[in-house]
């Protein structure tokens, strides 16, 4: 392993990290949100309603992209565990991958060959495949970092607060921006083509950017010996998941939160625009699934050392689900219906307990990753993160198909950009609320099977070290 001089306090694989480090690591999940949220809000409305193809064609090719992802993560997580750039093992990527990543993203929001399904499927399956070779090195970097399970606490809580921003960035943003470069004033019209082109344009430079400062402030410590580089082969993921139950959970933990996340991301613009009729507040109703971030992710290692992790994770889930309700029981109520800010109040309360428990999630991947090393002497993050990537990927594929599908059971009007029929508004609002909170529900069931507290995974930690 590459070790740096330890400071005060520090043993062996036990590193402590500078907040300018944490920030450093952070803003790569910064960079990928402006891409990885713009993609999960907004690219389902701007192929229906403005590069014109249908829910339900568009739900197929979400679903396929999906499956090509099945295939390509474990490449890519067993090429990043075998190779050692010198640019740096896993870091490297954040460069040769960002930069690609940067121009198919913009693509995807180019109108030039509008109602093209083969330029839609080019440019949507190049993007995800890119973006997995930034994103399956970049989950391997933070268990490189170090073994310090307070340090990952911390490292993830702003890793969390980062990635948050950019979804604030985007959720708050983007519809503003393009509002105002759309010749007619809308975001859902196809003569905002332009404006969401330039727009994505925007985003993407700025992500390339923070994928650059990424890379210049981290460094890989905690990594697998060249002896057992060379041994990486991809049939290691399905043999580690096999064997590693805590990563079975975590995987199984990552599907259900990822189509929750994805479902009800997809659907809120449609949800503010067709059933609340309030287009103009679709900027603070999207922002306000980040904002809750910046009030709670700072405090999860306090919260995680008084109540623990999965009292933490059976908490904030429940809170997810009571804002859910809320949101679903204003929206029914005709006396309730037009008071935005009782919307807005659901969807703050709900954002609160969807932004601490999804984001405390990714503090578990390194664990997984020590309780593979301990059991079988392999630290093999990268075929780690692609497996979890494959769940994250498999709910992404939930989250495009099943809006898609059901916005075509219920009749959705593409054409029509102001009103639908009480059916239409009745599945948008189920896709908001109904849809995601039974979700959170099986993800409640799955995590409360997740074994490694915290004294569990120091022992093990200890012991790898012990070893070397």
């Amino acid at each position: 392993m590459e070790l740096q001089s330890q400071t005060k306090g520090e043993t062996k694989g036990f590193y402590k990290l500078s907040m300018t480090q944490r920030l450093g690591f952070g803003s790569g999940d910064l960079a990928q949100n402006l891409i990885y949220q713009t993609i999960s809000m907004y690219l389902l409305i701007f192929y229906t309603n403005v590069f014109g193809i249908p829910a339900a064609t568009a739900a197929v090719m979400f679903l396929i992209v999906r499956l090509i992802d099945v295939v390509w993560d474990p490449i890519v997580g067993a090429f990043v565990d075998k190779h050692n750039p010198k640019m740096g093992k896993y870091r490297s990527y954040l460069i040769l991958g960002g930069i690609p990543l940067t121009g198919f993203a913009i693509l995807c929001f180019w109108n030039g060959f509008s109602g093209s399904l083969l330029y839609a499927y080019i440019t949507y399956v190049g993007m995800s495949m890119l973006y997995t070779l930034v994103n399956v090195p970049y989950g391997a970097l933070n268990a490189s970092l170090t073994r310090d399970t307070d340090e990952i606490t911390k490292l993830t809580a702003a890793r969390m607060f980062m990635a948050n921003l950019g979804g604030l960035a985007v959720a708050y943003g983007i519809p503003i921006i393009v509002k105002t470069l759309s010749p007619d004033g809308k975001i859902n019209s196809p003569e905002s083509g332009n404006a969401w082109f330039i727009t994505m344009t925007i985003y993407a430079l700025a992500g390339l950017a923070l994928l650059i400062f990424c890379y210049t402030q981290t460094k890989e410590r905690v990594v697998m010996d060249d002896k057992d580089m060379a041994l990486v082969k991809v049939s290691d993921l399905w043999t580690e998941f096999k064997r590693n139950r805590p990563l079975r959970v975590l995987a199984f933990f990552f599907i259900t939160a990822f189509a929750m996340m994805a479902i009800g991301n997809s659907a809120g613009s449609y949800y503010m625009i067709y059933n609340v009729h309030a287009p103009d507040m679709l900027p603070y109703f999207m922002a306000l699934g980040s904002i809750p971030a910046f009030i709670f992710m700072p405090l999860v290692p306090a919260i995680k050392r008084a109540i623990g992790k999965k009292q933490m994770f059976y908490v904030f889930l429940s809170i997810a689900i009571i804002g859910m309700a809320i949101l679903y029981v204003v929206s029914v109520v005709p006396a309730l219906k037009t008071q935005v800010w009782l919307v807005l109040t659901a969807q703050f309360i709900k954002s609160t307990g969807v932004i601490v428990a999804t984001g405390y999630m990714w503090a578990l991947v390194p664990e997984v990753i020590s309780y593979g090393e301990h059991t079988t002497g392999k630290r093999i993050s990268g075929i780690v993160n692609a497996l979890t990537g494959i769940f994250f990927k498999a709910g992404m594929a939930l989250g495009g198909v099943v809006p898609g599908f059901v916005l075509a059971f219920v009749g959705f009007d593409e054409k029509n950009a102001v009103t639908q029929s009480p059916l239409t508004e009745q599945g948008i609002l189920w896709l908001v609320a109904v849809i995601p909170a039974i979700l959170l529900i099986v993800a409640m069931f799955i995590i409360s099977k997740y074994e490694l507290e915290d004294d569990v995974i120091d022992k093990i930690n200890i012991e790898i070290e012990a070893r070397q």
